[in-house]
């Protein structure tokens, strides 16, 4: 509920400021800040976005949406990365017109945008700050980075005041533009690998089977697949031979295991060493001797 309050706070404070920013630099004549503007415009619809999604992604698992609303979170991330994609192309390809053309700034008017700009964004980023989502923590990342773009202006802006380059608007902006390049390709990249079902980062399946294995009963486990809803939630399903003993012990046993892992949400097959498991491509993956072992010499 703390995330969503914040996040609609953020939102309604960087949208009126960012129309504000726009009229700023058009009349300040500079680039930074229209870039700044730009960037914070951007940040502000996409934390909209993200806003509902993050509310939608609350919603618990239902008969449409069996494995839960949490997804929901993840495209508002995938959507942000993208504004911000197209955002920061937009600035660079405006900086390098006004690299060959230079025009005039206002070096005092712009420090008194840079900052109200530096302020704003503070205070949005204090607000957004802390969030265990990962909506929320690219939320946060657009705050932190606005208010880096806007430290990057008064510095600028001084030196034009004192060195009478304008030049170093556009390159600023620049790299205020490039880093947020950066940034949402990381975003993206994190993203791919959710949506691909790649095995959540800080998890290793070897290592993994290797612990289930060392519990007392079992004798092989393969099937093992592991995937994340969003980033911050896992959950993992796989085939565990059992040689005999306490079911439910074993299974309680696993699961502890598991959870240790940071796999919260567990299903588990429960297949007797005598049993043959009927999935062909089984073997290919069974893990221990022991359960190769029981793939190959049918128990009659």
């Amino acid at each position: 509920m703390k995330t969503e309050r914040n996040i609609l706070a953020a939102f309604l404070l960087n949208l009126s400021f960012s129309v504000l920013e726009l009229f700023g630099g058009f009349f300040t004549g500079s680039i930074a800040i229209v870039s700044d503007a730009i960037h914070d415009f951007g940040d502000s619809v996409s934390i909209g976005i993200s806003y509902f999604l993050e509310k939608k992604s609350k919603g618990k698992p239902d008969s449409k949406y069996t494995y839960g609303y949490a997804r929901y979170s993840v495209l508002g991330a995938v959507i942000t990365s993208a504004i911000l994609t197209v955002g920061s192309l937009l600035i660079i390809w405006r900086a390098v017109d006004r690299l060959i053309h230079p025009e005039e700034i206002r070096p005092y008017s712009m420090m008194i945008f840079a900052v109200f700009g530096l302020l704003m964004n503070l205070l949005a980023a204090y607000f957004t700050h802390g969030g265990g989502s990962l909506n929320q923590r690219a939320v946060n990342l657009h705050m932190l980075e606005d208010v880096l773009g806007w430290a990057a202006v008064l510095v600028g802006a001084v030196l034009i005041r004192l060195t009478g380059f304008y030049f170093i608007d556009p390159l600023l902006s620049m790299g205020v533009a490039v880093f947020i390049l950066v940034e949402s390709c990381r975003s993206f990249s994190h993203l791919a690998e959710l949506f691909l079902e790649k095995i959540p980062r800080g998890i290793d399946i070897s290592e993994l089977t290797e612990h289930i294995l060392a519990i007392d009963g079992v004798v092989g486990v393969h099937h093992v697949h592991v995937r994340s809803f969003d980033g911050v939630n896992n959950s993992a399903t796989m085939h565990v031979v059992i040689s005999e003993g306490d079911y439910a012990a074993i299974k309680r046993a696993v699961k502890e295991e598991l959870r240790e892992h940071g796999i919260a949400h567990a299903t588990l097959e429960l297949e007797s060493a005598d049993e043959e498991c009927t999935d062909v491509e089984c073997s290919a993956v069974a893990l221990t001797a022991d359960a190769h072992h029981h793939h190959h010499h049918h128990h009659h």
